[in-house]
């Protein structure tokens, strides 16, 4: 055996380090990481494009233009409601984004605290401008304050199941006849949406439904039962003030003016007219879409959350909704009961800060957008010189109100119901206001209804949207229904409603 033979059986531990053959170093692995997510910004479409320029012009016009009989503070509202006008229509930036950029506009152009003299030299228009936190208050009105308490209930009815518990139980007393049941379901949504949001209701109901439209033949019934529900959602969202945006938008413009409606009030004016059109809604659905003998098979079991932060929730929800309903016997206002729930919620902990973060701010400041934008028309004179410019006064006052009730329906067609309401309602109670024979409240509750009606198509209103994304719809069936529903309950509300109102001494 050779030296070189023994020196390669020795084992490699004993070797002398000099003789060791060099190791190739491992290669570290490193875990991969990603890049940093980049939200890229959505780049504008035609519309947008379009939008954006038309409201730049429209704002700088009566900047630059002298406007005949308004003086400068009313220009430069002017050019704010312009563009208001023309970003809520084209939704250049989001909704709520244009309600704020109205706030700020309307601070740094026509209040105290302007960047301008807001009396541009006339010391009694200087003096007669609202200080800035006049338009900043908007942002807390008790209209707002009255709508987060009902954010705050419809939230919690979705965290502790209250409202699929209360849609299932409901629905049990109805027969298996599919027109029967399709009245069930209308009912309970309509019920929901009057103190849920109408988009929450719709995806609420939508996932109770789910497995009674897997029950039917696919075609006119299943559309039919789908249909039912978004258009229970916005016709149900009437009957109370915190129902939908729209009707916030007018107790806040009527407060404005110091007419106060109390809940109950809003409720003995709208709950008969959303009756009667939903069972209007029903009997045109049941003809033209449901069969008669179509069969609809409900088993649907109710799992209660039995927890002590449930049955406390239970409670206050109850007991909020039992105070604004008897406003009347103790005098508390509806919107201090709307901040109860808030309160007593977030001090028994059986909500917290994820709760509060979950609710739906942006409508609430969408509403606040609108608000301050009826305190902006009527402190600088555009109300005045609005009404001066249109022969008004030769118009009789249900000339009037078919007007701007046909308008609001029209317009709430082709933009959000809160934007078409946020657009015409303070204009319409400045109209109102300045005219003799036409009855204020009657103006803002008649607008602000006819914006809920609006729904012949997806973009309508998001309950028609979630309900087409379901596929069971076409659009050509949405809009028959949006418009006979919608049109017929726009000519009721404005030629019979005002007339019934006055008979039961609402509008006094």
């Amino acid at each position: 055996m050779t030296d070189d033979a023994h020196t390669n059986s020795t084992p490699d531990a004993e070797r002398p380090v000099a003789n060791r053959p060099a190791r190739r170093p491992r290669p570290v692995r490193r875990k991969a990481t990603k890049p940093p997510v980049t939200q890229r910004r959505a780049k504008l479409g035609t519309k947008e494009r379009i939008g954006l320029v038309l409201g730049v012009l429209v704002f700088l016009f009566p900047l630059l233009v002298d406007i005949p009989n308004l003086a400068p503070p009313g220009e430069r509202m002017l050019a704010i409601f312009l563009l208001a006008i023309v970003f809520w229509i084209t939704e250049v930036i989001p909704l709520t984004a244009t309600a704020v950029l109205v706030i700020f506009l309307e601070v740094l152009l026509v209040s105290q605290g302007a960047i301008v003299d807001p009396g541009a030299g006339d010391p009694a228009l200087a003096e007669a401008a609202l200080p800035a936190s006049a338009y900043f208050a908007a942002l807390a009105n008790p209209v707002i304050i009255l709508f987060l308490g009902g954010f705050m209930i419809a939230h919690g009815a979705e965290k502790y199941g209250l409202d699929k518990n209360l849609a299932s139980v409901m629905l049990k007393p109805f027969s298996d006849k599919a027109r029967a049941t399709t009245a069930g379901l209308m009912l309970i949504t309509a019920l929901l949406s009057m103190f849920m949001s109408n988009t929450a209701t719709t995806a609420t109901m939508f996932a109770v439904v789910a497995p009674i439209l897997r029950g039917l033949p696919k075609g006119k019934a299943r559309a039919g039962v789908a249909l039912a529900i978004p258009l229970a959602a916005n016709v149900g969202g009437i009957g109370t003030p915190v129902g939908t945006p729209p009707n916030a938008i007018a107790i806040g413009a009527l407060a404005e003016r110091g007419i106060t409606i109390s809940f109950v009030d809003w409720m003995i004016m709208a709950i008969p007219f959303m009756l009667v059109i939903l069972f209007f809604s029903w009997l045109f659905i049941s003809f033209v879409f449901i069969p008669k003998d179509a069969t609809i098979k409900v088993e649907m079991d109710s799992n209660w959350d039995r927890s002590t932060n449930a049955k406390i929730f239970y409670f206050i929800a109850g007991l909020t909704i039992l105070l604004w309903m008897t406003e009347p016997i103790h005098g508390v206002s509806s919107n201090t009961v709307g901040f109860f729930p808030v309160v007593a919620l977030l001090c028994l902990k059986v909500m917290g800060g994820a709760d509060i973060k979950a609710l739906d701010w942006p409508v609430l400041w969408l509403v606040s957008g609108g608000i301050a934008l009826g305190t902006g028309v009527g402190a600088t004179g555009l109300d005045e010189w609005l009404v001066s410019s249109v022969p008004w006064d030769t118009m009789g006052g249900v000339a009037i109100i078919a007007i701007l009730g046909l308008i609001g329906f029209g317009m709430a067609n082709v933009i959000s119901h809160s934007a078409a309401a946020n657009l015409l309602v303070p204009l319409a109670v400045s109209l109102a206001v300045s005219l003799d024979g036409v009855n204020t409240i009657t103006v803002a509750v008649v607008v602000a209804i006819a914006c809920s009606l609006g729904m012949s198509m997806p973009i309508s209103t998001p309950p028609n949207a979630i309900a087409y994304s379901t596929g069971e719809i076409k659009i050509s069936e949405m809009a028959l229904v949006g418009m006979v529903v919608g049109t017929i309950g726009t000519v009721a509300l404005i030629f019979v409603m005002p007339t019934m109102w006055n008979a039961m001494g609402l509008l006094s």
